[in-house]
């Protein structure tokens, strides 16, 4: 972690609560901790206070201590369907205590998937980045791929960031998106007859709604086909629903 820490210029630690002199110390990676320190760890997690860009993350389930147990996972990107994931060990990064209330804004969002970019760019062990809010499993390459695109200025991650289920109808609906925007999109069974068009279609609408923060209102876009397409909030505004105009 000390490494990690001296290599990325953007990144400092703001608070180690294992310098205290009631927790444990960090020990570097080649070396061994006492056993008196092994014993204060009964009962406590061991964690960072990080700082990127002016902003703090915690950083839970460092070693020597067990790993953080792995979030549930409905949905792959980019790693092989039998991969056992729950054989994984996990390493959690959250927006500091005093960013709770901004948790979600793009601000901090950008920071925290930045640092977990910067994990997995470092840290070649590090073979998948989970995403509780849509149940996702990103694979290494890919999540680092387009979260350093986003960051520099592309298109909004939408793939693993947020998915797509198959709803009994015929639609699809996205999953994640309420995280962001306190709405899911809702594509009509109509556009959804081709899986593949439908995601893509998808996929462009939420870097959309990203940027805007979802609609309250009606809206006639143009698809990538050159139909015209009606986006409409539902009555409890929980979703926005793509149809024909």
């Amino acid at each position: 972690m000390s490494e990690f820490i001296r290599s990325a210029p953007q990144l400092a630690i703001s608070h180690d609560p294992c310098t205290e002199p009631s927790d444990i110390r960090l020990v570097e990676a080649d070396a061994r901790p006492d056993a008196n320190g092994t014993q204060q760890l009964a009962g406590q997690p061991v964690w960072l206070e990080l700082l990127r860009e002016g902003l703090t993350f915690d950083c839970v389930g460092l070693a020597p201590r067990e790993a953080s147990e792995a979030p549930k996972v409905n949905y792959r990107f980019d790693i092989e369907p039998h991969t056992p994931l729950e054989s994984f060990e996990s390493i959690i990064l959250t927006p500091g205590k005093h960013l709770s209330g901004g948790g979600r804004s793009v601000p901090v969002l950008r920071g925290l998937l930045g640092l977990a970019r910067d994990f997995v760019h470092h840290f070649k062990e590090a073979k998948v980045a989970c995403w509780p809010p849509s149940q996702s499993a990103i694979g290494r390459r890919f999540f680092e791929s387009t979260v350093t695109s986003w960051l520099d200025g592309g298109p909004f991650p939408a793939l693993g960031l947020t998915a797509f289920a198959d709803e009994a109808d015929g639609s699809i609906l996205s999953v994640g998106l309420s995280h962001f925007i306190d709405q899911e999109l809702r594509i009509d069974p109509e556009l959804a007859i081709d899986k593949l068009a439908a995601t893509r279609l998808g996929l462009r609408l939420i870097n959309q709604l990203v940027l805007v923060g979802g609609i309250d209102k009606s809206e006639t876009i143009i698809g990538p086909d050159g139909s015209r397409l009606l986006l409409s909030p539902s009555r409890n505004g929980k979703f926005v629903r793509v149809s024909r105009e």
